[in-house]
């Protein structure tokens, strides 16, 4: 397998919707398209994200993640990935960034914890409210006041716009479709 950077506007909708609908699963109501929506209008259209796949041999994806830039632009958080195809290819995606990017994750447990550091991601930081933060070797910060804010998307926004801008909303979610219907066979 090998790590790609997916930088086509129609494979970037195509891979960034496929990864919020596997992430947030049917059942998440809007948010799936609240992400694909700020995710693809500003984060990508801003280059403060970047959309990866890992491929095997023959360019055919096994699974996606989304990095977030820093506010100082000098890491990147992992904030989204999945499998697709082989069910470790999300973890050995993982394994690659942390090898390569100044990668932070955030681990909900201990669970995932243990599973980021099987990716690699050796060193941890206590954050707020028993929060635990990984870093790779090639992250920048060794503490926590040495972190910087991942940039973020203001939800709250981008329902209000859906809510008083129907063709907003019916644009976006065409978006989204399509971009479904479009899953790349292969990179």
């Amino acid at each position: 397998m090998k790590v790609i950077q997916i930088n086509q506007t129609a494979q970037q909708d195509a891979c960034l919707a496929r990864l919020c609908a596997e992430v947030y699963g049917q059942s998440a109501g809007l948010t799936p398209l609240v992400v694909f929506t700020g995710t693809r209008n500003v984060l990508l259209a801003e280059e403060a994200a970047r959309l990866v796949a890992a491929v095997d041999g023959e360019g055919k994806p096994q699974a996606l993640a989304l990095l977030v830039l820093d506010e100082e632009g000098e890491g990147v958080t992992l904030t989204h990935a999945c499998d697709l195809e082989a069910p470790q290819a999300k973890t050995w995606l993982i394994s690659e960034l942390a090898l390569k990017a100044p990668l932070r994750v955030d681990a909900s447990d201990a669970e995932q914890e243990a599973v980021y550091q099987q990716c690699g991601v050796k060193r941890w930081l206590d954050g707020a409210e028993g929060q635990r933060i990984g870093l790779s070797a090639r992250h920048p910060a060794n503490t926590i006041e040495e972190l910087t804010a991942t940039v973020t998307l203001d939800e709250a926004l981008i329902l209000r716009r859906f809510k008083h801008d129907p063709a907003a909303f019916e644009q976006a979610k065409q978006l989204f479709v399509d971009g479904l219907a479009h899953f790349p066979e292969a990179f």
